[in-house]
Formats: C-alpha cells, sequence, structure tokens
C-alpha cells in the first residue's frame, strides 16, 4: 500500500470520511461505521445497539426491507453489519458502477430508519431466539462467563446480544431515540475501499448521510467509564455436555498501549497458531484437544488476554496440569528470538495477505480512524511489527502472565473440582 492510496477529509459537521484507492480493484467495499457498542447502553437498554443494527436493515419510509435486499442481490452485491463492545458497522461490497447507488442505500439505511411496529416485534422474536442459541452453544456461554468473571458490572461485560429480559422490554419508541441520540457526526467514520474516487465519494456522503450534527465530546466513547478489572477467580456452569470447555483469562493492554505490538506476538507464541506452545504441547504432542489457542481482545481503555481449549471430562485434569506447566515455563525461561522471528513472519504475511480483499482495507481504515483518529499507514503498522523484539515479548506476556487470572468452565464439572480450583489459584514459584 502506498501513502498516497489512503486519503481523509473531515466534514464541517465533524463526520469523518476515509478511503483507500485500489486502481485495479473489481469491487468497492463501502462502510458506515458507528463508535456506539453495547458498552454504550444504560443497562435498561442492554443489547440495544444489537437491537438496532437489527432494524436498520427493516427498512426506510422510502424503502422496504425486501427492496433492500433485491437492490444489493440485483447487481451480484453482498450487505451485511455486525455489533461488538465498542463499535457498530453497517457494510456494502458492490462493482464499481453501482457503488454510487449502494452508497445512497447504505445512507439511507442508517439515517432514516422506519422503526415500523410490526417489524420492531418480528426482529425482537428474532433476536430472542439468537439468545436462546448463543445459550446452548458451550463455546459462547463459556467466553460469556470469562467477561462477567473479569470485568464484573461493568458494561463490558455484558454480552453484546443483551439479556432475554432487556430485550423483551426494551420499547420500539427506546431503540428510536437511542439512534436519534446515538448516531451523529461526531461518531461516525464512512470509509470505502476499492475502485473509488476520494473527492467523488465525499460530496455523494455529505449529501446522502442525514444524521444530528453532535461534537463527538458530547457522546461516544468519551462518555465511557474506564473499567477496573478484579478477576473472580472461578465461574463454572454445569451442563450435561460431552466436552469440558474451557477459558482462562488475565486483563491485558488496551488499544493505545506502547506494548500492544509485542502482545500480537507473544500471543502468536503462546497459542496463536499451528506452531504455537500450546498447539504443539496440548494437540499435537498429548492429542488432550482438539481446538486449543489463545486470543487478544483490546478496548480503548482494556484488554484481555484468552486461553481456550475444549476436552473430555476424563482428561481435564491432564490438559489443565499442561496449561498451568507451559504457562509456568513461558515465564521462568521467555520466548527465543527463533520464535519472535517466526511469530513475526506469520503476523506480517497474514496482514499483508488480508490486504487483498478490499473488505478488509476498509475495515481497517475505519478502524484507525474510530480508535486514533488517523490512519496509520500499512509501512508504519507493519515496521512497528517487525522492530518487537524477544525482550519486549517477555516484558508483555510477563506482565500480564504473572497476575491474577480469571477461569470460566461449561461442562459436567463442579466449581469444586481440584484441578479447575488449582489452575484459577496458580502463581508463578517464587525464585529461591
Amino acid at each position: 500500500m502506498t501513502e498516497e492510496s489512503i486519503r481523509r477529509t473531515e466534514l464541517a459537521s465533524g463526520l469523518r470520511v476515509v478511503t483507500d484507492r485500489l486502481p485495479h480493484a473489481q469491487s468497492v467495499c463501502l462502510g458506515v461505521y458507528a463508535q456506539v457498542g453495547s458498552r454504550d447502553e444504560p443497562e435498561g437498554l442492554a443489547g440495544a445497539s444489537h437491537f438496532l443494527e437489527h432494524l436498520l436493515f427493516k427498512g426506510t419510509p422510502t424503502r422496504s426491507a425486501r427492496q433492500i435486499a433485491v437492490e444489493v442481490d440485483s447487481v451480484g452485491g453482498e450487505m451485511n453489519a455486525y455489533t461488538s463492545r465498542e463499535l457498530t458497522a453497517y457494510y456494502t461490497r458492490l462493482p464499481p458502477d453501482v457503488a454510487a447507488g449502494g452508497l445512497d442505500l447504505l445512507c439511507d439505511v442508517v439515517s432514516r430508519p422506519a422503526f415500523r411496529p410490526a417489524e420492531v416485534e418480528a426482529e425482537r422474536e428474532v433476536i430472542l431466539d439468537e439468545i436462546l442459541m448463543a445459550d446452548d452453544d458451550p463455546d459462547d456461554v463459556v467466553y460469556r462467563l470469562l467477561w462477567e468473571s473479569l470485568f464484573g458490572e461493568h458494561p463490558l461485560g455484558r454480552e453484546t446480544l443483551g439479556s432475554a429480559e432487556t430485550i423483551a422490554s426494551i420499547t420500539r419508541d427506546q431503540i428510536a431515540g437511542f439512534h436519534t441520540e446515538r448516531y451523529s457526526t461526531g461518531v461516525l467514520v464512512v470509509a470505502a475501499a476499492g475502485l473509488v474516487d476520494h473527492d467523488e465519494f465525499v460530496g455523494q456522503v455529505a449529501a446522502a448521510l442525514d444524521v444530528p450534527a453532535v461534537s463527538p465530546k458530547a457522546v461516544g466513547p468519551h462518555t465511557r467509564h474506564r473499567p477496573v478489572l478484579t478477576p473472580e477467580a472461578l465461574v463454572v456452569r454445569r451442563r450435561p455436555t460431552e466436552q469440558v470447555h474451557l477459558a482462562v483469562g488475565w486483563p491485558a493492554v488496551d488499544a493505545y498501549d506502547d506494548d500492544r505490538h509485542a502482545l500480537v506476538i507473544g500471543n502468536h507464541i503462546l497459542g496463536g497458531g499451528m506452531a504455537s506452545r500450546l498447539f504443539q504441547a496440548i494437540r499435537e504432542e498429548r492429542g488432550l484437544a482438539y481446538a486449543v489457542g489463545s486470543s487478544a481482545a483490546r478496548y480503548t481503555d482494556a484488554g484481555v488476554l484468552v486461553v481456550s481449549a475444549g476436552c473430555s471430562p476424563a482428561r481435564l485434569d491432564e490438559l489443565c496440569a499442561v496449561l498451568d506447566e507451559e504457562l509456568e515455563r513461558l515465564l521462568a525461561d521467555g520466548v527465543t528470538p527463533e520464535e519472535v522471528e517466526g511469530a513475526i513472519g506469520y503476523v506480517v504475511g497474514a496482514t499483508r495477505l488480508g490486504l487483498e480483499d478490499s473488505g478488509s482495507r476498509m475495515a481497517r481504515i475505519a478502524g484507525d480512524e474510530l480508535v486514533r483518529g488517523e490512519v496509520v499507514s500499512i509501512t508504519e503498522h507493519l515496521d512497528r511489527l517487525r522492530a518487537v523484539g524477544a525482550h519486549d515479548v517477555n516484558r508483555v506476556l510477563r506482565r500480564v502472565l504473572d497476575a491474577p487470572r480469571a477461569v470460566a468452565a461449561v461442562g459436567p464439572v463442579d466449581d469444586d473440582h481440584p484441578s479447575l480450583v488449582r489452575t484459577a489459584r496458580w502463581r508463578r514459584p517464587t525464585a529461591g
């Protein structure tokens, strides 16, 4: 990527527009990103952001839900959305010659939802079914328990879907009010990647997106409260599943922390790939689990590092023992320069391969603009990853892993299971 391919404009209203021009692309990916997620909801409206995401596709005063679907399908395009704890994204991918119509459709959906009462009620039932489906999935449940354990009563600990109780009680007017209050120019970014002309795109956005002009200081991330993470050591949900689903989590670095690049490399060495320590020790060498790995989540003011695995109940003791042994060895001996070099090679290579996709490029520039107020060039990003050394990885892993942890488990086990209790209380042996 060249620096010249990315351009940014901030309109007088405070709305930010970023584009990444790909001259040889055969598509354009367009997105409207709102820095509004489940952490920004009052407790009584938990799940409102996700509910709103569903309802925006149900139609506008001039378009029905079917008309929206037909407009996209008839040109071979796709349109979708997702909600996370800190943002909601709406996007479409289309051939370049119909991108202007796609942008008009996307802006109409985001800024002029109809909120027809019958459609609100129909979508309420869909989301209640989605909550039931998540409750049936032990992987979803174990992560929900872990986040609740790590974040306690803080909104980051809530399930993005909300609860059956809040979804059942949210009214049509409350959803409409949430949209009016939260969807304003100060927290929105419109992004495009592909065969797009920046200046023309900016003009189209200015004409098509009709939301209140509100300073970002009045809404969104500036009203957020930093969580204080005090992990509850062990949370177990007994269920008659075939496996025990285990997740171990630690408070980690946030999206602005200087150690964030080192943690990306450290996570890959720990459990991020097939060559990682946990994958090799738990799956390849002992066959203890089919699925095992680690991941890192970064928010604007908090972060989490998670190790997860699933195994048969009969092998839970061995799984916990190997996990603790590998973490102890990692903290005691550190990572090697060779491991760091291999992890950097993987992360840099995977990043470069992802740049072949216009959707990935759009999401990258929109995310940077939302979180940092600027787009970091890919050259600078990759240089920061390449500059990570073994000492940086060891520093951040010891900072994160040598601290109290939370353990969540779902399956045919109890909360006094000795191996789970030991893993939850594990501390690095004191030297000497």
